[in-house]
């Protein structure tokens, strides 16, 4: 089957207002950018996102948070976005923090229809006792906060219940990819992607090299194309750098 869309536009046509939507990369390496330039563009609204991060400004997910298109977000990293900490603190977004492996899993659980799991990760902290704020009221207060979460002890160590992750749909970014969605990831840009590919329930892939199938070796396919859905051929993408260190 050829997955291929004309255009980034055409394949997130149908992101409606209230989705929700898995999103690769790490800090400025492996974003779908221009996915994500097609949905600001589209104009879906009240988002509800899943990602390690949510960009910086201007860049990755930062350009639908500056327009006010996400609603909710559920990531691991937050601290290098100004207008994220604005939003968050005024009770303008809804924010739920999650350990950064725990995250990883709770998509790959979702794409591998495992429903829930145990882990160690957030044990006796707020994570699993709840109490997190995941939205403020705009005066200092907490309007809604995390709920305490199911923990049991196996062989002697405490694990917390986590859930999977399902999102109606996911935006990741590949070095190659085929007609048929099998996807290559370059290097540290095989982050998030992966187990975000795996969390939608429609995934569109934007690559960077798009070959004819037979054309990618089946030992170096990290997302197999049952996982994909759509692909747009974007060419070769420049990564930024999130922070800039110079000495005199």
């Amino acid at each position: 089957m050829d997955k291929v869309f004309a255009t980034a536009a055409e394949a997130v046509a149908d992101i409606h207002d209230g989705a929700s939507f898995a999103v690769g990369g790490f800090g400025l390496v492996g974003v779908p950018q221009a996915l994500i330039d097609a949905v600001l563009a589209h104009g879906a609204t009240d988002l509800e996102v899943v990602s390690n991060n949510c960009g910086t400004a201007g860049v990755g997910l930062g350009v639908l948070l500056e327009a006010h298109r996400i609603r909710r977000t559920t990531s691991s990293y937050v601290g290098s976005n100004a207008e994220f900490a604005r939003q968050f603190l005024a009770g303008e977004l809804e924010v739920e923090l999650t350990p950064q492996g725990t995250l990883a899993e709770r998509m790959r659980a979702g794409g591998a229809g495992i429903p829930a799991f145990y882990t160690p990760a957030g044990v006796g902290t707020q994570v699993a006792d709840g109490g997190l704020p995941l939205r403020y009221n705009g005066d200092g207060g907490i309007a809604l906060a995390s709920p305490v979460k199911e923990t049991r002890v196996f062989g002697g160590v405490p694990y917390v219940l986590e859930h999977a992750i399902v999102t109606d749909f996911a935006l990741v970014h590949a070095w190659k990819g085929d007609r048929h969605g099998n996807l290559v990831y370059r290097r540290s840009a095989r982050n998030f992607n992966p187990p975000a590919a795996a969390a939608g329930r429609i995934t569109i892939a934007q690559v960077e090299t798009l070959v004819e199938p037979g054309e990618l070796d089946p030992d170096e396919v990290h997302t197999p194309g049952i996982h994909v859905q759509r692909v747009v051929h974007v060419g070769k993408v420049e990564v930024g750098i999130e922070n800039r260190t110079v000495r005199a």
